[in-house]
């Protein structure tokens, strides 16, 4: 990862996972600033407002939207397709639809720093 300036989205209707998930993006030394997103719904309000997200970290099991519903929004965007996305979930039976749906990432709940920012230094170029 050579960037230090990246600017993520997390997206986890678990406020708990939303804390850790910023803690441990602030402590990288690369991030600028992570957003907050409570479900896929929310996501999509803020892609859609900024034009500077440069990675999305996806929960899969959220009310109103999903991250596979998310997944497919974002994707069937034009302006929005090329962002990197890394789905976090505790459901690995998600796994294969979340990567046939373009995900570029997957990674097992409870998320641990070190494997968290070496999934992301292969996303990010």
């Amino acid at each position: 990862m050579q960037r230090d300036d990246l600017v993520v989205l997390a997206v986890d209707d678990d406020l708990i996972n939303l804390k850790l998930l910023k803690s441990m993006l602030g402590k990288s030394g690369k991030v600028k600033e992570v957003i907050e997103a409570k479900n896929g719904s929310d996501a999509i309000g803020h892609l859609k407002s900024r034009d500077d997200i440069d990675l999305i970290l996806l929960d899969i099991i959220m009310p109103i939207m999903g991250g596979i519903d998310m997944l497919k929004v974002v994707r069937a965007d034009d302006n929005l397709r090329q962002l990197p996305i890394i789905v976090l979930t505790t459901d690995e039976t998600k796994k294969a639809e979340a990567l046939d749906c373009g995900a570029n990432g997957f990674l097992m709940k409870p998320i641990r720093n070190e494997e968290l920012l070496k999934k992301i230094a292969t996303v990010i170029v």
